[in-house]
């Protein structure tokens, strides 16, 4: 089995311009502290841009908007424009929740929920959230409690949810909750699309290792949100009744390698900072470079980053060769070695830099705050590496180990050379 990760001249060509366009363009706007109007106002521009170079909502096809690159392709673009974790993806259309969102609606929606929704979310002139989490039920959303009822001709919600990205700042909210009480617990559920302003909605931001303080909204706060009495109309359901977890897994599992690609921007900027500091500084006599913690610093974080780009890439391979669910364990096996391998150069990057890394002068502290929320967000590692050795043991049998692997091939051995033992030792 040959895997080919090349791509043509006039991709590469992409590439380079999407690692100038970073650096120039991108970068700059980070150390501003802008609030959301002004974050809009001046992102519009770069948006444009990204349009134009082909680049722009990459994950979607043409049809919806996008560019239609395969997982490959869409794996060498994000670990560029995932070097820059917030506004990156925005400038390139490819912002979560806002791109599982718009896949969800594309997947599922109507032709006017995606007109209302779907398209000016991909243009960027709205925003949303993504409700499924509840605190204290952990990572199985077959606990969820949050309810939707038929009323007439409109949903009416109830329940309190956890974690929503962008609650605050959303346009509109997709929602996850039980809408009847079948026997399979994967058919009891629904998506529901609530519209900002909705009567009932009372959202508080959470503040986190993230977000501790204060921050102008375009920093997708996590929120607590509460459904009181909501009432939406009977439309607004997202796809078929009692199926969402059908379309939950359709957009969980792409998304979770889009994190994934995007952690790989993130370790290679924060390596680039962690070298450039090596050969720029000297203590005691001689350079960060020439100290072995350092170089051991190194080696250790170049080894990981490589193997988790080829483990991403492989996985976005068989997402293109055989689609999303039969990647399911190179996905969950990316997705918790991905988050431990941002999270140990970011910490290295960090150290080697001393109290100007711990700083906010350098954008390594925001990146080591973010950098633990990986390994929780889409399902936390414990869960991914449930599944992995789940799916990787099915294709064992029992076996009765002492019998089968010593000394039954002790005395196959012996029969074989038995004899020659015994000539041995004759002569």
């Amino acid at each position: 089995m040959v895997w080919d990760f090349s791509t043509e001249p006039e991709f590469e060509a992409k590439l380079a311009w999407a690692r100038q366009f970073m650096r120039e363009r991108v970068y700059p706007l980070e150390t501003l502290p802008l609030d959301d109007g002004q974050f809009r106002r001046l992102t519009a521009p770069l948006k444009e841009e990204t349009k134009q170079a082909g680049l722009f909502a990459a994950h979607l096809p043409p049809e919806l908007g996008g560019t239609g690159y395969g997982q490959v392709k869409l794996a060498l673009l994000n670990e560029i424009v995932g070097s820059s974790a917030i506004i990156g993806p925005v400038v390139f259309g490819s912002q979560p929740p806002d791109s599982g969102n718009a896949e969800l609606i594309a997947i599922a929606g109507t032709a006017d929920q995606k007109a209302r929704y779907m398209r000016p979310l991909l243009d960027g002139e709205l925003r949303s959230c993504f409700s499924m989490t509840e605190q204290g039920r952990g990572s199985d959303p077959t606990l969820i409690e949050t309810r939707a009822v038929l009323d007439g001709g409109e949903w009416v919600i109830n329940g309190q949810k956890w974690f929503s990205s962008n609650g605050s700042v959303a346009d509109f909210i997709i929602v996850m909750c039980r809408t009847n009480d079948r026997e399979n617990a994967h058919d009891r559920f629904s998506m529901i699309i609530v519209p900002k302003g909705t009567p009932g909605v009372h959202i508080r931001d959470v503040p986190s290792m993230q977000h501790p303080y204060e921050r102008p909204p375009m920093y997708a706060n996590e929120s607590e949100i509460t459904y009181e009495n909501v009432r939406v109309p009977a439309e607004n359901i997202l796809g078929e009744e009692g199926k969402a977890f059908v379309l939950a897994q359709q957009r969980l599992g792409p998304g979770r390698i889009h994190h994934c690609m995007r952690w790989l921007g993130q370790s290679k900027r924060a390596f680039d900072m962690l070298c450039e500091r090596a050969v720029s500084r000297s203590v005691h006599g001689s350079m960060l470079a020439e100290k072995q913690s350092v170089q051991n610093w190194i080696a250790d974080s170049l080894a990981e980053i490589e193997a988790a780009r080829l483990m991403t890439l492989h996985a976005a391979w068989r997402i293109d060769r055989d689609g999303v669910a039969a990647a399911r364990t190179e996905i969950s096996m990316i997705k918790f070695f991905g988050a431990q391998v941002l999270h140990n150069v970011i910490d290295r990057a960090l150290q080697v830099h001393g109290s100007l890394g711990y700083s906010a002068d350098l954008p390594l502290e925001e990146m080591y705050r973010t950098a633990r929320s990986a390994r929780i967000y889409d399902g936390p590692d414990e869960v991914h590496r449930v599944t992995v050795a789940r799916r990787v043991l099915r294709g064992y049998e029992p076996v009765d180990m002492p019998t089968e692997h010593v000394p039954t091939r002790r005395l196959a051995a012996m029969a074989v050379y038995g004899a020659l033992l015994a000539d041995a030792d004759r002569t």
